[in-house]
């Protein structure tokens, strides 16, 4: 007879939240992939295109982990005309040693917010200039949100903007945001001018043609996008990732397939095998991130399995610790 613990969305969002805890790990797990022997396989995805859906499965085992986690993540983007949420899912978290279910993680798709909204906190550490005071997110959904309260952690954030197609939306969560954050938040009809002045930019859309061109961008400014996480996705112009200062990667392999760094190769403007940094690499000492203050950087997230592994260990840990989650015996 074995045990499983059974989390559900509600369990999880006690137990773990956006907090500087929650951006360490996420940054420790970056670090693990530059340092250790991770086993992270592609993505395996399966597209649902007559629903504008799509789902990936994601997983990694980080050597000296007790588990490793399956992430089923389903993206589907006509949801919000059903009243429904665009992304949901579920990870199961087995144990490296037994291959055993410790845990499943019915989140919903919370603990993929979660993580990812991290990542944008650590690739803004980490290549954003330290004293970065103003922000402009692209898109006005739950990753919008979460980006902007992940910078928050890290720079000293005192005025945002919003840009989305949807102007009415991207007014509202501008509103929400103003009164939850304390500073203010403004929806901007013109990306070009929401762009403007802004220290840090996070494209947070599922967009397929870019929204981002390289010449509304200035000096010193940093990028981080982390919407195109399929090979049909485009949020920045090809040429901004040919002409920025500092091109990062979360994970080489996968930003050559299916990231911004894969538009520009198609482009024929980076060559196929051009040698660029990844994230873990920055945080690990092992590669240079921003050299001087003019430089355009930018980060090409596109989400790997790791940050997963990573947040369904965090979240087994404090449920354990607090006691939370339901048991299975089977």
């Amino acid at each position: 007879m074995s045990q499983m613990k059974i989390l559900t969305e509600k369990d999880l969002r006690q137990i773990v939240s956006l907090d500087q805890e929650t951006v360490a790990c996420i940054e420790a797990a970056f670090e693990a992939l530059a340092t250790k022997p991770v086993a992270m396989p592609p993505i395996l995805r399966l597209d649902i295109p007559e629903h504008r859906g799509e789902v990936d499965v994601k997983t990694a085992y980080v050597p000296g982990i007790d588990g490793f986690a399956v992430k089923i993540s389903p993206g589907f983007f006509d949801n919000y005309k059903l009243g429904l949420p665009s992304t949901n899912g579920m990870m199961v978290l087995l144990s490296s040693r037994t291959g055993l279910v410790q845990a499943l993680l019915l989140d919903n798709g919370y603990l993929t917010d979660v993580r990812t909204a991290a990542a944008g906190a650590v690739a803004a550490k980490h290549l954003s200039r330290p004293e970065s005071a103003i922000a402009t997110i692209f898109g006005a959904g739950m990753q919008a949100r979460l980006q902007l309260k992940a910078l928050t952690l890290v720079r000293p954030i005192s005025t945002a903007r919003i840009w989305a197609r949807d102007h009415d939306k991207a007014s509202k969560v501008a509103a929400e945001l103003t009164l939850e954050l304390g500073y203010a938040v403004s929806a901007i009809t013109d990306p070009a001018e929401a762009v403007k002045d802004a220290d840090i930019i996070v494209t947070t859309t599922p967009s397929e043609t870019p929204i981002l061109k390289y010449d509304w961008l200035a000096p010193g400014q940093h990028v981080t996008a982390m919407g195109s996480d399929a090979e049909h996705k485009n949020e920045l112009e090809p040429a901004l990732i040919a002409k920025a200062g500092l091109y990062v990667a979360d994970s080489l392999k996968q930003t050559r397939r299916l990231g911004e760094l894969h538009h520009a190769i198609e482009a024929g403007l980076v060559e196929p095998d051009a040698k660029f940094a990844e994230l873990g690499q920055i945080i690990a000492g092992q590669k240079s991130g921003r050299t001087d203050t003019s430089q355009i950087t930018v980060a090409d997230l596109t989400g790997t399995g790791i940050q997963d592994t990573a947040i369904a260990t965090l979240a087994f840990d404090r449920a354990s610790t607090a006691g939370a989650g339901t048991i299975f015996e089977s």
